[in-house]
């Protein structure tokens, strides 16, 4: 049995699903800790710019994703300007590589992580974290001891649904980084080029089996740790 499950996937099948899985690991933990500041400067602070960067974290849900990978090959491909310096003087390649996919991957995930992580800071009682403030604690203590604690259910949930997004993630990705069989080439794009040749369907049809799986996984899963944490967050 466990033979005929490792071979119902092809070698490219297999590289398309390992890949898609190290890019959307690397786009949300590294795109994790700006979408808690951002989530936290959003919903608690005042200042000057606040509903442009707002508008700015969301534009990749209403831009369309080619949009979005045409702008990163612009920006960060060899020849833009920040490619350029990157690739010169610290000899980082985005483009055409598996990092550059895990960099659109996380930029078009983020509006979905920083937006569920707003929503629980914005359920904490304000009135918690002053009551710690009175109490002398920094506002660095006071977000590590009381706020994070109770909005760990959002974090976890705006991860999770970052990663499913990331996983599927095709215009901006293409876009940007192409479709390269073992470098670039992760479930969504392999199912478009499975569906390019002749009798490739079969192959298309078992990646779009293990896209809607790892989608529903990682959906039941958000939803139980969210309430798991909120039971002992509740219980504390």
């Amino acid at each position: 049995m466990g033979g005929d499950w490792a071979n119902w996937l092809g070698p490219a099948e297999w590289q398309a699903v390992r890949l898609s899985v190290r890019v959307a690991f690397w786009a949300t933990v590294v795109s994790l800790p700006l979408g808690i500041f951002v989530a936290y400067a959003l919903a608690r602070w005042n200042f000057w710019g606040k509903q442009l960067l707002n508008g700015i974290v969301h534009l990749p849900l209403i831009l369309p994703p080619v949009v979005t990978g045409y702008l990163l090959l612009s920006t960060l491909g060899r020849r833009g300007p920040v490619g350029e310096v990157l690739d010169a003087w610290f000899g980082i390649v985005l483009s055409f590589r598996w990092t550059g996919a895990a960099v659109a991957a996380a930029i078009m995930a983020f509006p979905l992580m920083v937006r569920a992580i707003k929503l629980a800071i914005e359920a904490v009682d304000p009135k918690l974290e002053a009551a710690a403030s009175t109490l002398g604690a920094s506002r660095a203590w006071v977000f590590t001891t009381v706020t994070l604690p109770l909005i760990l259910p959002g974090i976890i949930a705006g991860s999770i649904l970052a990663f499913a997004k990331a996983i599927g993630e095709f215009g901006a990705t293409i876009t940007f980084v192409s479709n390269i069989p073992g470098q670039t080439q992760t479930i969504p794009s392999a199912i478009y080029a499975f569906l390019q040749v002749p009798g490739g369907q079969e192959q298309a049809t078992r990646l779009v089996i293990i896209a809607i799986v790892i989608a529903m996984a990682a959906l039941l899963l958000s939803e139980y740790l969210a309430r798991r944490v909120a039971q002992r967050v509740a219980g504390s």
